[in-house]
């Protein structure tokens, strides 16, 4: 089975689930679904960034610094995070991610949303990311990835998944007021 075949969740504005549809189908009709976001850190508490391949359908070839994906039909936002998390990772045995915040995800265009749950775990073991999802991965402390990230903010610089950014930036926001 495609993962454009998967079956997911469709949820309203109040992230309370209406109906299931094929991945495919939400994608191509702008449906509002559920997905995860994992902040990833090492022993030494740098962030996993990855570069996502490009046969990705969502953000092909783009810069992340979360691992994640859509939540499927009848899981929990809990249980997506831990799947997502060690598959992408390449891993097993990972703690279960704490969750940190929920939001809506709106494209500029208005064209796709989703409701996203952001989660941080902490990843002591080796990784072997899935070669279908990351092409390319390192770990960045905080300095070193927001560095990246302002240097990048102009033309020419690495692209960004928009959604990643959006999340990474609440949850600096959410670290900020708790300081």
């Amino acid at each position: 089975m495609s993962s454009s075949d998967e079956i997911i969740d469709i949820v309203d504005e109040h992230d309370h689930v209406v109906r299931q549809a094929s991945r495919g189908e939400a994608y191509a009709k702008g449906l509002r679904h559920r997905c995860v976001f994992i902040l990833a850190r090492d022993a030494e508490n740098r962030i996993f960034v990855h570069r996502r391949t490009a046969a990705k359908t969502v953000f092909p070839s783009r810069y992340d610094m979360f691992v994640g994906g859509v939540v499927g039909a009848g899981e929990s936002y809990d249980e997506a995070a831990l799947r997502e998390a060690e598959e992408e990772l390449g891993v097993s045995g990972l703690p279960r991610p704490v969750p940190v915040f929920t939001f809506l995800y709106e494209t500029g265009d208005g064209g796709m949303s989703w409701w996203s749950r952001v989660y941080e775990v902490r990843c002591v073991l080796p990784v072997s990311p899935q070669v279908e999802e990351i092409e390319w991965h390192a770990f960045l402390t905080d300095a070193e990835l927001d560095r990246r990230l302002a240097e990048d903010a102009g033309d020419g610089g690495r692209p960004w998944t928009p959604d990643g950014l959006a999340a990474y930036e609440r949850l600096k926001a959410a670290r900020a007021s708790d300081a």
